[in-house]
């Protein structure tokens, strides 16, 4: 029993373990957690970089008071006489300049005065003129102060604070310069890391309370519009900032308005939709029966009777289309293209055939390279072009122009290759141009829906092209069509 009781308690302090690791996890990973991070090691990458030249120059000053002190024991040596020194004196002097041989440099030849018993026997020596050195030396010396081997010893060559007294020159162990400046690292360490601690804080705070709560916010509102868009509780609140963030939240609260307008309109439309859809199916019933008298009329002995009868005929086959029309565009929407390599002049080819054998034959020129593809759904480009050809075709009907010819002729505009389809009929006024590709806009046709445009459009642009209307005016008017080249 016991034992099992112990296992629970194991058992609950390892969750409670991995909860709490998974927690700093978690906040390590957060935005603030970054934020914190990365202001703590900025600060410290700065510390660093100023170390560097602050090593070297306590090196420089530690290497200066020893050549001060020991020009100080040569001036003691040479007077010894006149002040009454004694050995044990100029021992104490060359104990406290931490220096094992004091000597002067005369017309560049280095003149031991002073060195304690023993000397410094066989151990390495490495000699520093400071006069000489620049920053960068400084620092990679300093640098070579810590990677020293044991027992070297460093010659310095300098002339003392006191002025024009010639050089001085002295040997000290290295041990000691290393052992200072390893002290010294150790203070500017920790006092690196309460600054960066401190700096660290006071920039995260800063950039919390400016930056990430704002953004945070933005985010939530974000995320609560996404989940209920037609709430207005999910506006987001505007801070009236005037700074990039002021203007997230003023271009944010505008989308959102934006947005619930449309849904607003969206479901005004979609019951529209359903009302003018019942009202289309009943209107469809009576011009069934409309279309069987008129039928019968047009049979009529009576040539009048008849005539007026054609007519009928074609009024309701109009009306009936113009049903079927709105309907099928009610209903559909278009699937995502299957984009493959197409070859282009055989795709024209097969949609003017197309067109010619419902609408009426016509003098088709097709002017693009047999070798041209693009990248499109072989479907969706086969619809673009015959809805094209039947609207050229019944506007050159319509027209007095000598010759019924259309043209395709191709032009290349950076990744995009350009196709014109070009007629030779009255072109397009105005007044139609303003709204021809919109649904249900004004048509040359008076048995025209005004639907065909925009499908073009429509399935041009899900592909990652487009449709326009290049030229309106006489001898005929040019549609352009943009589509993807291959290999473009």
């Amino acid at each position: 029993m016991e034992i099992r009781v112990n296992n629970q308690h194991g058992a609950a302090r390892q969750a409670a373990a991995i909860q709490a690791i998974k927690a700093v996890r978690k906040a390590v990973l957060s935005m603030p957690g970054k934020l914190l991070g990365l202001s703590i090691g900025f600060v410290m990458l700065a510390e660093i970089l100023i170390f560097f030249p602050s090593a070297a120059n306590y090196r420089s000053d530690w290497l200066i008071e020893r050549t001060d002190d020991a020009y100080l024991a040569s001036l003691a040596v040479e007077t010894a006489d006149e002040m009454g020194l004694g050995d044990e004196m100029i021992a104490n002097l060359l104990t406290s300049a931490d220096a094992v041989i004091v000597g002067r440099v005369y017309d560049g030849m280095n003149v031991p005065l002073l060195a304690r018993p023993g000397g410094i026997g066989a151990a390495p020596v490495r000699e520093v003129m400071l006069a000489e050195e620049n920053l960068f030396e400084r620092i990679f010396n300093t640098i070579g102060v810590f990677l020293a081997p044991e027992g070297r010893y460093l010659l310095i060559i300098d002339e003392p604070m006191a002025g024009d007294v010639g050089l001085v020159s002295v040997v000290v162990p290295e041990a000691g310069l290393k052992a200072d400046l390893l002290e010294y690292s150790g203070r500017v360490l920790w006092l690196s890391i309460f600054i960066a601690m401190m700096t660290g804080g006071l920039i995260y705070l800063c950039l919390m309370f400016m930056f990430v709560r704002p953004m945070r916010k933005l985010a939530q509102a974000m995320t609560q519009f996404q989940q209920d868009p037609g709430n207005p509780a999910c506006t987001v609140a505007l801070s009236r900032r005037s700074d990039e963030i002021g203007e997230a939240e003023s271009a944010l609260a505008a989308m959102q308005d934006e947005v619930r307008t449309a849904f607003r309109q969206r479901e005004r439309l979609a019951a529209l939709g359903g009302a003018v859809a019942r009202i289309n199916h009943d209107l469809r019933n009576v011009l069934t029966s409309a279309q069987l008298i008129s039928d019968r009329l047009a049979t009529n002995a009576d040539d009048r009777v008849a005539a007026m009868g054609a007519r009928l005929v074609r009024a309701v086959d109009r009306g009936i289309r113009l049903c079927e029309d709105t309907l099928q565009y009610g209903r559909s929407e278009e699937r995502p293209p299957e984009l493959q390599p197409v070859w282009l002049r055989a795709a024209l080819d097969d949609a003017a055939g197309d067109a010619f054998a419902a609408t009426g034959a016509a003098d088709w020129r097709n002017e693009i390279d047999e070798l041209m593809q693009v990248q499109a759904d072989p479907d969706h480009l086969h619809r673009i072009f015959l809805n094209l050809f039947r609207n050229a075709l019944q506007a050159m009907e319509k027209s007095d122009a000598p010759l019924i010819q259309v043209r395709a002729r191709l032009s290349r505009e950076g990744e995009h290759v350009l196709v014109e389809v070009c007629d030779s009929g009255p072109g397009v006024p105005d007044r139609i141009a303003e709204t021809l590709f919109e649904p249900f806009g004004r048509t040359g046709s008076k048995g025209g829906s005004g639907l065909g445009l925009s499908i073009v459009r429509e399935l041009a642009r899900v592909m990652g092209g487009d449709v326009y209307l290049k030229t309106r005016s006489e001898p005929g008017a040019v549609f352009e069509v943009r589509l993807p080249a291959m290999g473009g």
